[in-house]
């Protein structure tokens, strides 16, 4: 007990310093701003590999720094992919033209004019490009004789002297200024007037400037000093934007937008306070459920749960995981997974102490201790389980679901620090006090529990009719995939490729002005939903209206004429998300999807099968299956999308499925291991009642949690809650009428070798 009390003492106290000194690292969908993922693409001579993307991605980080967002974050993902997040930014378009562009800069004598049009270059380097002073003239240019390598700086000024405006004002590396001042030298010995007495400047096939020589550079020395200056009527961010990407330099191999995302900051408020809000409203009625079923227990269990909380958030904090919006859930969601850790232990708890009877005493640490030993191994399966869960969902999802798997598996992992430890020593230093021990009804373990009584006076013969529970649950299953057969699966932009812009408008939009408005402006497919009546962000009551539109890949062009067509039938709309998504990767995530469900199910069969034998692991897994299919042909008959979120929600039921039948199993091995001669079913039907309450139990725990995120979640995450509350009550469901049932069947078909006949005491003690 003094380790563990050392051991609780220092988590909590580190918790607590890291919770005050440190603050979180919120992503984009809570704090606001833009993300976008290039891919590199193969150039004419150099092949985009993870080398070259490393590159790219350094010349990215400099046009990003020369943009002047504060705390931008770029990584490479995988080999030819670069995420990039810019907090703060709104407007995707200036960002994705200055990061996206190859922005190859070169300097070139002009040999004369010359007949359009422009095109690319020839062998031998020269090129013809139009005139950027004369409207419809060109320029015949010859090969390059200064590179943007050779720039060593480049920043944009306000020429307000000269008259000038705006510029960009360049500084050389030391051979390079020598190359200027030959290239300038030269054109300076051309007469007054004649085209090759000017040098351009050529960015990405565009001629930016192109100055002639003033009279008083002189002939063959040029301008010394290796500084120039590029003029041509900029704005002030044209003139930022230009310095940015030549500052960088040139992308070593082109790159193309793949996905592109942006959240306002008002959209990632609100998102932080529901999800706060059903946090503290979920682990509230949690807890005052758990209080009220276990007594002084449930209140130290209550305790635990705050100190878990505390603790999950430290880590979080800790490793510098981001937490997003679907991280936020995933935080509130292992609630209930460290609920279900110490309901199994109290459960246990109470059948020793029946079990004990007047031999317990006074002493009420006695049937805790047992019950923590013997809950060790179902609460370390099921913990392990939803593991496999979030690392599958951390290797194959992306953005903000990603982060959905890091809180998940922090808090799998805090949960058994929680339960196992800090309510273990709450409660056995509680035990010890001499006012509870003269009253053991206050510690909730002394009475079975008004369920379990009944289940004790009469064991419900749940096996006797395991046909009719497989044909009925077979029956169900066939709905299901009728659903996805006959209505198809409604899936999202991620797995489509395409756009979706939610926008905001000032007053409620009618669905029939916003979708003929739409279809006005050029897009008759596009699905437009609109809700209304929510109260705005400035606190004055106003009702305000949301327009979401889905179309097909855009451009920044088209989704600026579906905004003014909005605008007239709803007043001014401003872009509250934005997400974009390439057909490549929306293809992408498709497959991602498949084998991540696909590796779910072998990796909990392939686990189960170590720890049971493979006739409860193909039984759990079953049921498992089931409860996965139920919840994607309800989602395909209610019309719901399919997107990354529903994914993480459908890994989550894979974790909580199992977690129930692994409980239910391992007692059933436990019973099979000391029943003797006890036919199978009726130790099934035993297994069943002697942990009903605990799934009960743990079942409303987490009900809590995901009705409070389904109601306070916002739009984001009602889907994502409805499909985790099918798959809670499903996974509840499936472990009685599919996963034993199904093991009864294949056990008697497969009959184990008959375990030694040990001491029967305790069999039949509680049933």
């Amino acid at each position: 007990m003094l380790l563990r009390a050392l051991l609780a003492l220092a988590v909590v106290a580190l918790s607590l310093w890291i919770t005050l000194t440190t603050p979180p690292r919120l992503g984009l969908d809570l704090r606001g701003g833009t993300r976008i993922v290039l891919q590199t693409e193969d150039g004419p001579t150099v092949r985009a590999d993870a080398a070259a993307t490393d590159r790219a991605l350094e010349v990215l980080r400099k046009r990003v720094d020369g943009l002047g967002v504060a705390e931008p974050s770029l990584a490479r993902s995988g080999e030819r992919r670069i995420v990039v997040e810019l907090p703060g930014l709104r407007d995707p378009r200036e960002a994705a033209d200055v990061i996206g562009r190859t922005a190859q800069l070169t300097f070139h004598t002009v040999t004369g004019p010359a007949q359009g049009p422009a095109g690319p270059a020839a062998k031998d380097g020269t090129r013809v490009l139009a005139d950027p002073d004369a409207p419809g003239a060109f320029l015949a240019l010859g090969a390059p004789a200064l590179t943007g390598d050779g720039v060593k700086s480049a920043e944009a000024v306000l020429d307000a002297t000269n008259g000038r405006g705006w510029t960009v004002d360049l500084a050389f590396r030391d051979s390079a200024a020598g190359t200027w001042a030959r290239l300038t030298g030269d054109a300076a010995c051309a007469a007054p007037g004649d085209p090759a007495r000017r040098v351009a400047i050529v960015l990405d096939d565009r001629v930016v400037s192109a100055p002639a020589m003033q009279q008083g550079v002189p002939c063959g020395s040029g301008i010394g000093g290796g500084s120039a200056q590029i003029t041509g009527g900029f704005s002030g961010q044209e003139a930022r934007d230009l310095a940015a990407l030549v500052q960088g330099g040139a992308l070593p191999v082109p790159v193309t937008t793949v996905e592109q995302s942006t959240v306002g900051p008002t959209l990632g408020a609100e998102a932080i306070r529901a999800s706060a809000l059903a946090a503290v409203i979920g682990l509230a009625c949690t807890g005052l459920f758990v209080m009220v079923i276990y007594r002084l227990l449930g209140v130290l269990a209550t305790v635990a749960l705050l100190l878990y909380g505390l603790i999950s958030y430290a880590a979080v904090v800790a490793l510098g995981a981001t937490l997003t919006l679907p991280g936020l859930a995933g935080f509130v969601l292992a609630i209930g997974i460290a609920v279900d850790a110490n309901v199994l232990v109290f459960e246990r708890a109470r059948e020793e102490y029946a079990a004990l009877g007047r031999t317990a005493g006074r002493d009420l640490r006695r049937p805790l201790e047992t019950a923590f030993g013997k809950v060790w191994s179902a609460v370390a399966d099921s913990h392990i389980t939803t593991l496999l869960a979030a690392g599958l969902l951390f290797v194959f999802a992306s953005g903000p679901v990603k982060g959905f798997g890091v809180t998940l598996a922090i808090g799998v992992v805090t949960s058994l620090l929680s339960a196992m430890v800090i309510t273990r020593l709450l409660a056995d230093l509680t035990l010890r006090l001499p006012a509870v021990r003269r009253r053991p009804s206050i510690t909730g373990i002394a009475g079975l529990g008004r369920l379990r009584t009944r289940l004790t006076r009469r064991v419900p013969r749940l096996m006797a009719r395991r046909r009719r529970w497989l044909l009925s649950c077979g029956a169900l299953l066939l709905v299901a995939l009728a659903g996805i057969g006959v209505r198809g699966l409604e899936f999202g932009v991620e797995f489509t490729g395409g756009r979706v812009v939610q926008y905001t408008a000032e007053r409620p939009v009618d669905a029939d002005r916003a979708r003929a408005a739409v279809a006005d402006a050029g897009f008759p497919d596009a699905v437009v939903q609109t809700t209304g009546g929510a109260e705005a962000a400035d606190g004055e009551g106003a009702a305000r209206g949301e327009v979401s539109v889905r179309v097909r890949e855009t451009g920044d062009e088209e989704q600026r004429d579906i905004r003014e067509a909005l605008t007239r039938v709803a007043g001014p709309v401003e872009v509250e998300r934005d997400d974009l998504i390439g057909p490549s990767l929306g293809g992408e995530l498709r497959t991602h999807a498949t084998i991540a469900l696909g590796l779910a199910v072998v990796a909990q069969l392939l686990y189960l099968t170590v720890r049971f034998r493979w006739t409860y692991a193909t039984a759990a897994v079953a049921a498992m299956t089931q409860d996965v299919l139920l919840v994607v042909g309800l989602f395909a008959w209610l019309g719901k999308p399919v997107d990354s979120v529903f994914l993480a929600a459908l890994l989550t039921v894979v974790g909580y499925s199992v977690n129930d039948s692994v409980v239910v199993l391992d007692r059933l091995r436990e019973l099979r291991r000391r029943g003797g001669r006890i036919p199978l079913p009726d130790l099934a039907d035993r297994a069943v009642a002697q942990t009903l309450p605990r799934t009960v139990n743990t079942g409303m725990g987490a009900l809590f949690v995901l009705v409070a995120l389904a109601v306070l979640g916002g739009d984001s995450l009602t889907d994502f809650s409805v499909a985790l509350l099918a798959g809670v009550v499903l996974g509840m469901a499936s472990t009685v009428f599919t996963a034993m049932p199904l093991a009864v069947a294949l056990e008697a078909r497969h009959p184990a070798p008959a375990p030694a006949p040990v001491s029967r005491r305790g069999v039949g003690a509680v049933v």
